[in-house]
């Protein structure tokens, strides 16, 4: 029987929800527990996929093609554990559904209402597939007093009452802020977040209290004895150096403890946290650094490349190095100045183009990837970014109209839209007119390596990889021949053979192109192949310069 930890946000500061029910969870694992993570959205959008990067963030894919919140790169990233299509869901999902059932006629005439309805759907949700798990942790976005995430709240006070009664367990994340002119920390936030939880029928058992500076005995105890919790359950939660720090430091601070009491469990044994004090003793030391110039259209927002920034960080620790990364807009390379250029990506160990969509900031990219061919500086392009080096490269090669069909009609279509391609589900299909969401290749897909590629190298000799995609647009095969010429090597393509999936350059130090997204599978304790062998070829660049 799985236990359930609702993790809920305050009415002042949500932040962190993401990061601590993660972090809980790693505790839970290092104790032998058997977890799982859950995350109820409020947005009306059916899943984030649509939602632009400059609002939600990156969108995070999944093995089974599902797009969901940025949340769930914390969650594979801290626990090791795949998500999956059922571990997100939105309110538009939840509404969707039931308009369609209602459409069906399954209700039989009935009144379809939030409640019951659309609270049994969010508790069916919650509920399903628990598997043999000993905790699932349900992370509720948004914050308390949103009108949005209401049928979320009333869902939990249900579940609560429903279950059994050491079942379920309430953590709360809360602010306490530091007022500096006062000199002193405000527990009334904390206080009024509480109070507006009771309001909806939930009572907290943990509080974990974001702060800038160390949280007294004596506001502690203020803090319980107003929120109606014991004092040991007012977890501090202090700001650390960095997210890999967290788990450790809620370690300290006793939460993991806590949580266990207030199941009843007091024989839990005690957590190997070994492999997170060699996470942190790589990080805080290293023994190098290297800086990496990442070339892209929405770094004015970090969190859009988000599993992008963790995964370069997971290369430093492979390598035991610092990686300080330098965001570029591509647009500033748009223009003619090469000197700009120069002045911008000569100072960078490596060069990363990410992907994206759209038009805004290709040539900028395409810039950038010549500037690493033509100075032998190790070169990542993913997604967006490897079409943009089979661009770049088939220009070289005398294509001067190379381009790609979503940026407009073009005589020389190097990359375009395939409207069907085989998985593991059998064909799909799209249309080129059709609807922007849902129409993208999605998901784990097998890419077949060529034997003797240095891509097939870093991949330990492997012949066959399953990586992420998420994009509408391909490599046009029909110009393999002429970029292979020009020196770009296929080096993995779809198992039958017509959509290219890895590019490569011999002749370069390290340069390496991927349709799929890799970071999406980089872990701390486990970084991914390319990113490790990535940072090393920049180390070995820096030892140049």
């Amino acid at each position: 029987m799985a236990r359930f930890i609702f993790i809920t946000g305050g009415v002042v500061s949500s932040l962190g929800k993401g990061l601590m029910a993660a972090s809980l969870a790693s505790l839970l694992q290092a104790r032998g527990y058997k977890v799982r993570i859950r995350k109820f959205d409020p947005y009306l959008n059916v899943d984030p996929g649509t939602m632009s990067p400059y609002q939600h963030g990156e969108v995070y894919v999944t093995d089974d093609g599902a797009e969901t919140d940025l949340d769930l790169g914390h969650y594979e990233r801290f626990t090791g554990v795949s998500a999956r299509q059922s571990d997100n869901i939105t309110s538009g999902r939840v509404y969707r559904d039931i308009i369609a059932k209602e459409r069906r006629g399954d209700y039989l005439g009935a009144t379809v209402q939030v409640i019951p309805h659309v609270t049994d759907a969010i508790k069916e949700f919650a509920l399903a597939g628990q598997d043999d798990h000993d905790f699932i942790l349900c992370e509720i976005g948004g914050t308390v007093g949103d009108i949005e995430s209401l049928p979320f709240m009333e869902a939990i006070r249900q579940l609560r009452n429903e279950l059994e009664p050491m079942q379920t367990l309430s953590v709360h994340v809360t602010l306490v802020p530091y007022i500096a002119a006062a000199g002193e920390l405000k527990t009334k936030p904390t206080q009024h977040s509480v109070r507006e939880l009771a309001s909806l029928g939930i009572k907290p058992d943990v509080l974990l209290c974001r702060a800038e500076h160390p949280i007294p005995d004596g506001e502690r105890r203020k803090i319980a004895n107003f929120c109606n919790v014991r004092m040991e359950a007012v977890i501090p939660a202090l700001d650390a150096p960095s997210i890999y720090s967290v788990p450790l430091q809620y370690h300290e601070a006793g939460l993991d403890d806590e949580v266990l009491r207030g199941f009843g469990i007091t024989d839990a044994p005690a957590p190997d946290l070994s492999a997170w004090n060699d996470v942190t003793d790589r990080y805080f030391n290293p023994e190098g650094e290297v800086t990496i110039g990442v070339v892209g259209k929405y770094v004015g927002l970090p969190d859009a490349y988000k599993s992008l920034n963790e995964a370069l960080v997971h290369g430093g620790l492979a390598n035991r190095v610092k990686v300080n990364i330098k965001w570029i807009d591509a647009e500033i390379f748009e223009g003619e100045d090469e000197a700009e250029i120069v002045s911008a990506l000569e100072p960078m160990h490596g060069i990363l183009v990410p992907g994206g969509f759209g038009e805004r900031g290709s040539e900028g990219k395409i810039a950038s990837v010549r500037f690493a061919r033509t100075r032998k500086v190790p070169f990542f392009g993913i997604c967006l970014g490897m079409q943009m080096a089979c661009i770049e490269g088939a220009r070289a090669a005398g294509f001067d109209a190379a381009s790609s069909t979503e940026f407009g009609e073009t005589r020389e279509p190097v990359v375009g839209i395939i409207t069907e391609w085989m998985s593991q589900e059998g064909i799909q299909e799209r249309e080129e007119g059709g609807d922007l969401g849902g129409t993208m290749r999605l998901g784990a897909y097998e890419a077949k390596l060529s034997a003797n590629s240095h891509t097939a190298a870093m991949y330990g000799g492997a012949d066959s990889i399953w990586e992420r995609h998420r994009h509408r647009y391909e490599v046009n095969s029909a110009y393999i021949d002429a970029l292979e010429q020009q020196g770009l090597v296929f080096a993995g393509m779809s198992p039958d053979g017509l959509l290219p999936e890895i590019v490569e350059r011999p002749d370069h130090p390290w340069f390496v192109g991927v349709q799929f997204h890799p970071e999406l599978k980089s872990r701390p304790f486990d970084p991914h192949p390319l990113f490790a062998g990535f940072i090393a070829a920049a180390l070995a660049q820096s030892r140049l310069v």
